[in-house]
């Protein structure tokens, strides 16, 4: 029996993401939706899922962007909130005790200024009990000097992963942006660096505008695009991934439902991060779930293993 094998719970729709990230249902909650998870814990059974990712943690507090800073867009949503959160002390403190509770998979999502900020909340992280993991934020495109000015540069991606590495045996997730002109590039330079997994697509650069008050929608100006409407892009990304590296993939942007998910998978996702559609139905982690996991339990069914990456393009 493999490694990944071990680590993989035995259910029909149970995956391993490597170094001891095993999820019970490729089905996570993405970061900046789920907020810490204590809210949806009580719309949604967490149990159920595979995992949550949490809101981006830095290493001090942050009051984000002024408003307004997001809003509704055909098919979606276009948001500023500059990574607003509590900081890595007040997150340990206050944030963590109850995310011990969960039934389920606890990556933290980090973002930083500099490599250093990364590395030190990283190693402030590394000695508490009850995570399962970190996704590295390189692409948040709505703060500007920083995140996405490393997730669009291999040299800088294969940098600060590098270093991450060295001081951590937590998996390491790394969320790439598709605001570049190769993403597959990008996602090479984190494998090579020690990545165990990559999670994409972050949101994509839009804008949105009022022809009345001749003004920008948000604060911000611009703003990262979520939602249905970036579901092709995300796709096309995902499969542009799979056939450049060989660490698993978690596949995201505009799921909004079993069908989606299962798409993703046939692109080559490993696993699936549900956004957006958090907002619009709180309990839509849950039902994705339970379809994946009825679906390949179906007597005759394929394996998800099988399954993903599948796609017949001849």
């Amino acid at each position: 029996m493999s490694q990944q094998e071990r680590d993989t719970p035995s259910t029909s729709a149970a995956v391993s993401l490597g170094r001891g990230l095993a999820l019970k249902s490729p089905v996570l909650l993405a970061s900046g939706t789920v907020s810490y998870g204590e809210e949806l814990s009580t719309l949604c059974d967490l149990s159920k899922i595979g995992g949550i990712v949490t809101k981006a943690i830095s290493l001090e507090p942050r009051t984000g962007n002024p408003p307004r800073r997001i809003a509704e867009t055909p098919s979606g949503m276009i948001n500023a909130i500059g990574l607003a959160n509590v900081g890595v002390e007040r997150f340990i403190t206050e944030k963590v005790p109850f995310l011990r509770t969960l039934d389920t998979a606890v990556i933290v999502n980090i973002a930083g200024r500099s490599i250093d900020d990364y590395l030190e909340v990283v190693s402030r992280l590394d000695g508490v009990e009850g995570l399962s993991g970190y996704e590295i934020n390189l692409s948040c495109p709505n703060v500007k000097g920083e995140c996405m000015i490393m997730g669009v540069s291999r040299d800088a991606t294969f940098e600060i992963v590098s270093e991450l590495r060295k001081i951590t045996r937590r998996h390491l997730m790394i969320k790439l942006t598709p605001n570049v002109t190769s993403i597959s590039t990008i996602a090479l330079a984190a494998e090579e660096a020690g990545a165990d997994s990559v999670s994409l697509i972050n949101t994509v650069v839009g804008m949105a505008v009022n022809y009345k008050t001749r003004r920008p929608v948000l604060k911000n100006i611009t703003g990262g695009l979520s939602g249905p409407a970036i579901k092709p892009i995300a796709l096309a990304k995902v499969w542009e991934v799979f056939k450049a590296v060989s660490i698993p993939i978690v596949g995201m942007g505009g799921i909004a439902g079993f069908e989606d998910a299962m798409e993703f998978i046939l692109a080559g996702s490993t696993a699936v991060q549900i956004g957006t559609m958090n907002f619009v139905y709180p309990d839509i982690g849950e039902q994705v779930a339970t379809a994946i996991e009825q679906y390949f339990s179906t007597p005759g069914a394929t394996t998800l293993s099988e399954y993903r990456g599948s796609l017949i393009t001849e």
